[in-house]
């Protein structure tokens, strides 16, 4: 009877070694995730730049010095296993946002995404990734950069939102436009991702049903 268990222990050790995925040898997810590989190499560009005193194009000294910091701590949230971004709505309007597609189990490394709608006063719920969000094409969009002067930038087109990052867009009560502040982010048109990208004005986004995943407040 012993003999016959110390057979079974092997057999099923033996099987474990075989069959089982080499986790040990695996590299961390975050590592294949394609979002992390762009900002590592533009980490290393930038850190280049710096190291070499080397003038890049649209940016101070001073500008290459606060986005090496603030890739760095994106770089931190993956590969802390923040693997999702937020987005909070302060505009006063519904937004059109960017989210996991629908009925796919895993949609942690697909460039694709389905569109959402994120109610005024909301935020998307926690480890639900937002991904972007649509600026309308009757918007006028300010992103709030280091110096808080920011740049103006026509509607039309959608704000990627990189993981570990809670991108708040708020409206200006005096002029009307929407700011976010733009660390890390990234402007895409239509064309440029493999999104569908609407052309429409805020009073379509308006009337759509909302219905992204929000936190419980």
């Amino acid at each position: 009877m012993k003999n016959f268990r110390y057979i079974l222990m092997v057999v099923v050790l033996f099987a474990s070694l075989v069959f089982a995925k080499p986790s040990l040898a695996d590299r961390p997810k975050y590592s294949k995730n394609p979002d992390y590989i762009t900002l590592t190499q533009q980490l290393k560009n930038l850190k280049t730049a710096e190291k070499t005193q080397t003038q890049l194009e649209g940016y101070t000294p001073e500008q290459i010095d606060q986005k090496i910091n603030e890739l760095e701590l994106q770089q931190y949230a993956f590969e802390s296993g923040i693997d999702w971004g937020q987005c909070t709505n302060q505009t006063g309007k519904t937004l059109a946002i960017y989210g996991p597609e629908p009925n796919i189990e895993d949609d942690e490394y697909s460039e694709r995404a389905a569109l959402y709608f994120l109610g005024n006063g909301q935020t998307t719920k926690d480890r639900w990734n937002c991904k972007g969000v649509y600026l309308p094409n009757d918007a006028t969009a300010r992103t709030l950069g280091i110096n808080e002067q920011g740049t103006e930038l026509p509607g039309g087109f959608v704000i990627k939102v990189p993981n570990g990052t809670n991108l708040v867009l708020k409206t200006n009560p005096d002029s009307g436009v929407i700011e976010f502040n733009q660390t890390g982010t990234k402007i895409l048109k239509s064309g440029e991702v493999n999104w569908f990208i609407p052309n429409v004005s805020q009073d379509v986004v308006d009337a759509r049903v909302i219905n992204a995943p929000t936190k419980n407040l």
